[in-house]
């Protein structure tokens, strides 16, 4: 079966902690001409003022709503595999701000930061789905813009096996200083530091201090190819497979329909994507990979598994309306992996 990622610490009681953006999803279906009307690139992530969050809205039916932000996705897909799971993030004391803790609680997540009394509201995300299932979002960052080191239990990071960080918050020098201090904290006291780099354009912004955060601390990475591209400044991929595995232990790289890339130990390991049936939303698939392959890990299964769970996973997610999976995650995973 392979070797076991790494031997736990069997004193820690949280298998993980996630921060990232408290993000409410509010998941709307659009056809082609909302997207032009509106002049929304289909497929890109925009940021938006409260009040065009208003105007976009008036005009749509919600579909649902549900606790989200890509670390929180993540988080939620390894509570519903079982493991115990926390997540920090900035809310403040009202309408989004209560759905978000509410909600996130049903899955099992802890979720124990308190709520902030001024400031901007809480952030929420409008994810417009056209019909071909691309995800189009206009987001609200509100309280989560204003994040940090104060929104952090540190000690709760001590008593966590894995660290999980988001690059979205990397845009906030608060965020950063707080990520930062994470970082440092984990590195001392035996906690494993994963980063998922989360888009590309985030990429291009902070690419230098983003490499300088791999190289110290982050054993773990997670991105796509347009996000390895960007990062190590190239056009291909077969370019970046060297430098990219010399900067971290070990790197998973998502590539949509083509499955994904492990590079571990000097080794590349290819996962074969899953069909499980039509593609209906493509939101947070991503974000639930990681959430099976780091299940893999906490499991201490064999590097190959840990990147077959998560594919399947992802697979499954997109079979579906929105980032939270209808079905046991667990039984799925029983059922098509032995």
């Amino acid at each position: 079966m392979g070797k076991k990622f790494r031997n736990y610490d069997k004193k820690k009681d949280i298998d993980l902690i996630g921060i990232g953006n408290a993000i409410v999803d509010i998941v709307v279906n659009v056809n082609e001409e909302f997207l032009e009307k509106n002049n929304l690139k289909k497929g890109s992530m925009t940021l938006i003022s409260s009040e065009e969050s208003a105007k976009l809205l008036k005009d749509c039916e919600v579909i649902k709503k549900v606790s989200g932000g890509s670390s929180a996705n993540t988080v939620v897909s390894l509570a519903q595999l079982g493991n115990k799971v926390q997540f920090i993030g900035r809310v403040k004391n009202d309408y989004f701000g209560n759905y978000f803790s509410s909600n996130i609680k049903k899955s099992n997540t802890i979720f124990n930061t308190p709520p902030i009394e001024k400031g901007p509201p809480s952030a929420h995300s409008i994810i417009f789905i056209s019909p071909d299932a691309q995800r189009t979002m206009c987001t609200y960052l509100g309280a989560s813009v204003n994040f940090e080191p104060n929104d952090v239990n540190f000690n709760l990071i001590k008593n966590s096996r894995y660290l999980y960080l988001e690059g979205y918050l990397w845009d906030n020098d608060l965020a950063k200083n707080a990520f930062l201090e994470s970082s440092k904290i984990a590195k001392t006291s035996g906690t494993k530091v994963i980063l998922s780099l989360s888009d590309s354009f985030c990429v291009d912004r902070h690419r230098e201090s983003f490499l300088e955060l791999i190289e110290k601390y982050v054993d773990i990475l997670f991105c796509n190819e347009s996000e390895v591209l960007s990062l190590l400044k190239s056009n291909n991929l077969e370019n970046c497979k060297s430098a990219i595995s010399s900067l971290c232990k070990l790197v998973i790289i998502t590539l949509g329909g083509k499955g994904s890339l492990i590079m571990h130990k000097g080794e590349i390991q290819e996962i074969k994507p899953v069909f499980l049936g039509e593609i209906i939303d493509t939101t947070g698939a991503g974000d639930i990979y990681a959430g099976g392959f780091i299940h893999g890990l906490i499991n201490e299964y064999p590097i190959k598994k840990c990147g077959d769970i998560g594919s399947l996973c992802a697979s499954h997610i997109i079979t579906q309306l929105g980032s939270r999976s209808k079905i046991d995650l667990q039984d799925l995973i029983e059922k098509n992996l032995s």
